[in-house]
């Protein structure tokens, strides 16, 4: 099972304060059965170049691979970013170095604000030069688009990442178990920041889901997952 949105890298942003809550969360991950975690860092474009995120992030992994040692009871950590998008963002040459390692998934947290023409123009132009936009966790927008703008979006091509408290919640899990079951999902994600107020969920998550469309529905989900990150 595969987490693609953890901001589990020590003191990279307002997730993990250092390798030892690192620890603790993938610990938690794995005991509900997350084997891989995408490490998705923030990156604020106004507050970061692509090199400086970059050295940055070695240091953080450098400092949980030390912690991590040789155990072998952990997930696998995949390192990428959550990209916030920003104007301009599909001219960045070097935005394929912000994707999830291995791949061309590049996890986008797309605005807080009604979406603009100008801003679905960027997306596909991201896709176009060769990228697969993630929208990370889709179900933040939604409320704020008009239906419009998000069949537009969807009709791009985007990839949709969707959080395990988009199932947990009773105000959202119906709408999260119709988009899981109509394929408009293909990757879930904690989006953990810490062990309290934003833990690692995705196991409970899933519980939902095997309970409501069965475990046959959740191994097909998963094996699609592995397929785009390489598994």
């Amino acid at each position: 099972m595969t987490d693609l949105h953890m901001h589990v890298l020590p003191g990279m942003d307002d997730g993990s304060r250092d390798a030892a809550m690192s620890v603790a969360m993938l610990e938690r991950s794995a005991a509900g059965g997350v084997d891989t975690v995408a490490a998705t860092s923030h990156f604020y474009a106004e507050d970061n170049d692509i090199p400086r995120f970059l050295a940055r992030r070695r240091t953080a992994w450098g400092r949980l691979a030390e912690a991590i040692g040789d155990r072998e009871d952990l997930p696998q950590v995949l390192l990428g970013a959550e990209v916030l998008y920003f104007g301009g963002i599909s001219g960045v040459d070097t935005l394929d170095a912000l994707c999830l390692e291995g791949t061309d998934l590049l996890l986008l947290e797309m605005p807080f604000v009604p979406w603009p023409d100008r801003v679905l123009r960027e997306v596909e132009a991201i896709q176009r030069s060769g990228l697969q936009v993630v929208a990370a966790h889709i179900e933040r927008y939604m409320d704020i688009q008009s239906r419009r703008v998000m069949e537009a979006f969807f009709d791009l091509g985007t990839f949709i990442q969707c959080n395990g408290s988009f199932f947990l919640s009773r105000r959202t899990a119906r709408q999260a178990l119709r988009m899981f079951r109509q394929g408009q999902i293909q990757f879930l994600g904690s989006d953990a920041h810490n062990l309290t107020s934003r833990p690692p969920d995705l196991g409970e998550a899933v519980q939902v889901i095997e309970r409501k469309l069965g475990r046959e529905a959740v191994g097909r989900f998963f094996a699609g997952v592995d397929f785009f990150i390489g598994g």
